[in-house]
């Protein structure tokens, strides 16, 4: 029998080699998903145990504590009293009208230094200054407006009878059924004295016993006077009632 080379089918090696090429490509791919597997849990959980160089422990955020506003106690540039609660003033009839008068004109609007109250000093260091009340016309300082006017006005004084700007000056009561409540300061009406004010009450002359009063206050709203009533008039010589307060210590 003859001697001859045996050679295997060339379709069965490289089916082999075609074997091994798809176990090896399997093998990267399972490889190359684990890689990338491992890559993304540390890239999610940075500080994972399977992290073999974790970053450093950041130190806990400050917490600031919440601001809270401290309120401020200001005192309001003009100091206003609650209205107090007065009874109805007792109207008398109006009288019947008479023929004017001839008006002398009120010849002085400040007391001198010397001049002695007729009020006897309470507990308040202001009271009403010698000849106030006093009721005169309106016409010397607004004779624009006629008979067509009525007020209460004056002035401030301290004890040595020199002007006293900036006291809190409050009107209150009843006219003609109406209540009144208005606040002012002293030297807002310059035309009755370097410390003047003045308050409007109607545009026409009424007549009332008593129904409103002036106080003066300090700017903490501590009263400094006595409430001091006074009388309107149904009369166009008496539509402004004029009351000076002075200090007395």
């Amino acid at each position: 029998m003859d001697d001859f080379d045996y050679k295997e089918p060339t379709n069965t090696r490289s089916s082999i080699w075609a074997m091994i090429l798809n176990v090896l490509t399997v093998a990267v791919l399972i490889a190359t998903l684990c890689i990338g597997g491992f890559f993304l849990v540390i890239f999610v959980n940075p500080q994972s145990s399977i992290n073999p160089f974790p970053p450093a422990t950041l130190p806990p955020e400050l917490e600031f504590p919440t601001a809270t506003p401290t309120p401020q106690l200001v005192l309001p540039a003009t100091w206003t009293p609650q209205p107090t609660t007065e009874p109805a003033a007792t109207y008398t009839p109006r009288p019947s009208s008479t023929p004017a008068a001839t008006v002398t004109p009120f010849p002085m609007f400040t007391s001198s230094p010397t001049a002695e109250s007729t009020e006897v000093a309470g507990s308040k260091p202001f009271i009403v200054d010698q000849g106030s009340p006093v009721a005169i016309s309106s016409e010397t300082f607004h004779p624009e407006s006629g008979c067509n006017w009525m007020s209460v006005a004056g002035q401030v004084l301290d004890m040595s009878g020199a002007p006293l700007n900036g006291v809190v000056i409050k009107l209150s009561g009843v006219l003609a059924g109406e209540y009144r409540d208005q606040t002012s300061l002293s030297g807002v009406a310059p035309q009755y004295g370097q410390a003047g004010y003045e308050f409007f009450l109607t545009d026409e002359p009424v007549a009332s016993r008593e129904g409103l009063w002036l106080q003066l206050f300090d700017v903490a709203g501590l009263p400094m006077s006595d409430k001091i009533y006074f009388d309107t008039f149904d009369d166009c010589d008496r539509n402004l009632i004029f009351i000076n307060f002075r200090q007395v210590r």
